[in-house]
């Protein structure tokens, strides 16, 4: 896989009513899904290098947003798995849980790929109407078409 001819998400890593406990659990539900893509080589070293990002400073946004990112030797290509919750999970926004969950991994040494996927994705969800097309999504391929028509440019 190179990134030029794949999408920072599709339907394969994207979860719709994920039920986690811990935003540890909602981190590795997602890997899993990036590392049956083909995406993740090793699924205990990229958590670790999530892990050690989020001990940094929490992930939790306004709004109800989490987002736990990376920058990993493990990660194939830049992306970005999605989930979304009802229940919601804590990733230490002061306005409480997450609903919609962002985990972006980027290849070490990819630049600063990363930081630009992270930029593009909060300029939209500091909207609405952005926000709500998400949570109101009922399949990955709903959310996956959202991801790549407002962010992936």
């Amino acid at each position: 896989m190179t990134d030029a001819t794949v999408a920072l998400t599709t339907e394969d890593i994207v979860i719709v009513g994920l039920v986690a406990e811990t935003k540890e659990d909602a981190t590795r539900q997602l890997a899993v899904k990036l590392a049956n893509d083909g995406r993740v080589t090793d699924l205990d070293g990229f958590l670790a290098d999530v892990r050690a990002r989020e001990e940094q400073m929490a992930t939790g946004l306004p709004g109800g947003i989490g987002i736990p990112h990376a920058r990993s030797a493990h990660v194939t290509v830049p992306s970005v798995a999605v989930a979304t919750s009802v229940d919601g999970v804590n990733f230490g926004a002061a306005d409480g849980p997450a609903h919609l969950i962002f985990l972006i991994a980027a290849p070490d040494g990819a630049d600063d790929k990363h930081l630009h996927i992270l930029a593009a994705l909060a300029r939209k969800l500091v909207h609405e109407d952005f926000r709500q097309s998400l949570r109101d999504a009922n399949t990955g391929a709903e959310i996956a078409a959202i991801i790549t028509r407002e962010v992936q440019q």
